[in-house]
């Protein structure tokens, strides 16, 4: 993938002047910020997502940023309003229709999997009535070129009312996902807290997917949470664990994506996986990993 301008850069073994000469130009400069942001948030988010066994429900919000952004851009607004508000209104569709048709894992899956099914839907329509989305593809897969000052604010802005919101919730919402028969019977709002949660993550999902695609959320909201959760069982160790490694990912497949000819999904996906992999063999192999929590 060449940079505007029709250059060719060329890596070399000074990483540092590599990402010196990648951040002369201002589209890269955009590029890792918004990876920086979009790293913290999916994964201080996706912890949780991982610890409440939810990655169906988050893979589920982030598949309908596609027929999100397509709506928006047939009604000529940004695609990035489209992620949001898709993803916004099938948490609330997650959340919302167990609490009247019944409760259990089954019935939450059932419902995850129809609206994932009736989105994916309503893309395709959008498209066809659209005639081609030229955009299409990066929307799918992910790209780092085109993204602006103005997209990087927004998602700085999305983030930091995430986050905040997580902070206040942290503790009641880790005793909730930890064992939500004790958190109830403390008086812990369990259900109200899995509803918060769920629009949480369908934002956190609409930001991430600007840089991954709507395919490759997992890249950055599950592996280097479930990675990290391989490695420690303490929530502190594990949170910065999960934070740093997604940042690192994502930096280098920055960096991998301005250097090659490769485009960046390959690279996000390819440097969260290696981790998660010798992590797991790892655990196998460490004195007692029997007796070892999830």
């Amino acid at each position: 993938m060449l940079p505007a301008g029709g250059l060719d850069p060329q890596l070399t073994w000074n990483l540092v002047e590599d990402v010196r000469t990648a951040l002369e130009y201002p589209f890269m400069v955009n590029a890792f910020r918004a990876g920086t942001v979009v790293a913290v948030l999916s994964g201080l988010v996706g912890w949780f997502m991982v610890l409440r066994r939810q990655t169906f429900a988050g893979h589920t919000l982030a598949v309908v940023g596609f027929p999100g952004a397509a709506g928006a851009v047939l009604v000529g607004v940004s695609a990035a309003y489209g992620l949001f508000v898709f993803a916004v209104v099938a948490a609330l569709l997650i959340a919302l229709v167990p609490a009247v048709a019944g409760q259990g894992f089954s019935q939450g899956s059932a419902v995850t999997g129809t609206v994932q099914a009736f989105a994916l839907a309503c893309g395709f329509l959008f498209l066809s009535l659209y005639g081609g989305f030229e955009g299409a593809y990066a929307l799918l897969f992910g790209s780092f070129l085109g993204i602006t000052s103005a997209q990087v604010w927004v998602l700085v802005a999305v983030a930091a009312s995430v986050l905040g919101a997580l902070a206040v919730l942290a503790r009641p919402l880790l005793f909730a996902s930890v064992d939500p028969a004790v958190a109830a019977a403390r008086g812990v709002p369990v259900r109200s807290l899995s509803f918060a949660f769920l629009v949480l993550l369908g934002l956190a999902a609409a930001s991430v997917s600007q840089i991954t695609g709507t395919l490759l959320v997992f890249a950055l909201l599950v592996v280097p949470a479930a990675t990290a959760q391989t490695l420690t069982a303490r929530p502190s160790t594990s949170l910065v664990i999960t934070v740093v490694l997604g940042v690192t990912v994502t930096w280098l497949a920055l960096l991998g994506g301005y250097y090659t000819a490769y485009p960046i999904g390959f690279f996000l996906t390819t440097f969260a996986f290696v981790p998660y992999v010798l992590a797991g063999g790892w655990r196998r192999l460490r004195p007692g990993s029997r007796r070892a929590p999830r």
